[in-house]
């Protein structure tokens, strides 16, 4: 069993990590969007909280806007569309995480140009939009995220 201390990662990120476990592993030309790539986003986002609703123009855990989900093909837990498709999606994990594949693999580009596009391109990608996303990262953002991945380099 693993214990989590006040400065690792919330057993909500391990959660989505399950959740969405080999489900999103293409980004035409980038490194992958993996498990643990897409969960530290969510951690960072939110602390990976799964019962976030909507606060001003963000919903769910992790804080997608509306033109975000659009962006990303308008993903829905059904074959149906509905008037709230939107909340509905963002606020699911699976269909969360396939919103932000989605966005990923649209805007997919080397952010901070090191050469290649790869987890730390995907987090400012997904905080900073599609366009644009080379401008600076709120400090607690990025520092959650890096804590993240560094406590599953470490595994």
């Amino acid at each position: 069993m693993v214990f989590f201390s006040k400065t690792s990662i919330s057993p909500a990120c391990l959660l989505i990590l399950l959740l969405v476990y080999g489900q999103y592993t293409s980004v035409t030309g980038a490194e992958t969007l993996s498990k643990v790539c897409l969960g530290c986003i969510c951690e960072a986002a939110s602390g990976c909280n799964t019962t976030l609703g909507c606060d001003e123009a963000v919903c769910g855990p992790f804080r997608i806007t509306w033109s975000y989900w659009a962006d990303a093909g308008k993903p829905t837990l059904t074959d149906s569309s509905s008037d709230n498709g939107y909340l509905q999606c963002v606020s699911e994990p699976y269909c969360a995480a396939r919103t932000v594949q989605g966005y990923m693999d649209k805007f997919s580009q080397d952010c901070n140009g090191d050469g290649k596009i790869d987890c730390d391109d995907f987090l400012r990608i997904h905080r900073l939009g599609g366009y644009g996303c080379s401008g600076p990262l709120n400090s607690k953002y990025e520092n959650t995220y890096k804590l993240c991945m560094q406590t599953f380099a470490q595994q």
